[in-house]
């Protein structure tokens, strides 16, 4: 098992995180500014995770494509298994905050 996520697969994993949190800001963003960085930041740590820590022990000839260390194809699954409900999960928040206003204390 080695961790070896090098700064290109850095950068990669980090522009399809802010790819994901754009397009989530986009279509499900109203009402809250942050719905971007929340998308982001999920599909970031789903694909960190699937990458680095699920798929860990394979080699490159198990797992392709392989960049920089990145389990791309992991990545990417890992990345929209974690972003898409934590952005439905802030959205069904917000729309209800929204709907119902802010409770009485």
């Amino acid at each position: 098992m080695q961790y070896d996520l090098g700064l290109q697969a850095l950068g990669i994993l980090v522009g399809l995180s802010v790819v994901f949190g754009v397009v989530a800001h986009v279509v499900f963003g109203w009402g809250t500014r942050w719905m971007w960085l929340i998308g982001a930041i999920g599909y970031f740590l789903g694909g960190l995770i699937a990458s680095e820590v699920l798929f860990a022990w394979a080699t490159v000839e198990e797992l392709q494509p392989q960049i920089d260390g990145l389990s791309f194809d992991e990545a990417l699954l890992g990345g929209f298994v974690v972003g898409v409900p934590i952005v439905l999960l802030v959205w069904y928040v917000n729309r209800r905050r929204q709907l119902h206003g802010p409770t009485a204390a």
